[in-house]
């Protein structure tokens, strides 16, 4: 079973500003630091799951600008919705993968499974979610 994936990002999270960061137990640091900004998204990308000819755009510009795209394996719409959360906040896109036992996982554990049937509806239940949310 392929891993399906969504794409989920904010064109206008990119923009570049310098906005404090506030500290946590990560940083332990008590100085203000600021984000660092990302590099502009090609126009054909927009706010919400990018597909198609869009996806590829972001893809093409994320290697000819150096940066990643992080991709978070789901495992329920709890995540979900704490990945698209985090790429609201932070202001980056990220990828929401789908994992077979995932999908399964989202379906329900006691799904019938044969021929991978409760991981393709999680997976697809699951897409959809993101869909409607983001």
């Amino acid at each position: 079973l392929a891993i399906a994936s969504l794409l989920i990002g904010s064109a206008a999270a990119f923009a570049p500003a310098a906005t404090p960061m506030r500290n946590s137990a990560l940083s332990m640091s008590t100085e203000t630091t600021t984000e660092k900004a990302f590099a502009k998204l090609p126009a054909s990308v927009k706010p919400g799951v990018v597909t198609g000819p869009a996806l590829v755009d972001l893809l093409d510009a994320a290697k000819e600008q150096g940066y990643a795209i992080p991709g978070v394996i789901i495992v329920g719409t709890n995540s979900i919705n704490a990945c698209m959360e985090a790429a609201a906040s932070y202001g980056g896109p990220i990828m929401v993968t789908f994992s077979k036992g995932g999908g399964q996982f989202i379906a329900g554990k006691s799904a019938n499974n044969d021929a991978d049937q409760a991981s393709i509806a999680g997976t697809i239940a699951g897409a959809k979610h993101v869909h409607e949310v983001a």
